[in-house]
């Protein structure tokens, strides 16, 4: 199941972030770094250094909104490519498993919590 209307692309900022930036921050980053549209409705995810944190910037219609996760075992799985594009696309599906720290190259959970603190 899929909750992301058809046509919306997935768009991986390569290499690391500095995740003390926001909203308009990472907006920027679109703009400057990845010569995107922040307001097209489209994914732009962006990593920390230790591959822990995740933040996800897209326009929902009304206004900016930002996904954060942060992992508490493992690490996000991020996509090698040419650094001159500055980005690589993924499939819906790949972000599923991207967001839940599956290696999306070869799917296979990871570990899960068994009790909270």
């Amino acid at each position: 199941m899929t909750l992301l209307p058809s046509g919306v692309k997935i768009h991986v900022a390569l290499g690391v972030t500095d995740m003390r930036k926001g909203l308009d921050g990472l907006a920027m980053l679109v703009q400057g770094l990845l010569k995107q549209d922040p307001f097209s409705g489209h994914l732009f995810l962006f990593r920390g250094r230790k591959a822990e944190l995740l933040k996800i910037v897209f326009w929902d219609g009304t206004g900016l909104c930002l996904f954060t996760k942060r992992l508490e075992q493992s690490r996000f799985f991020w996509p090698v490519a040419d650094e001159a594009t500055g980005s690589v696309m993924l499939t819906q599906a790949q972000l599923s498993m991207l967001i839940e720290g599956v290696d999306w190259r070869s799917p296979e959970k990871r570990w899960r919590p068994a009790v909270a603190g």
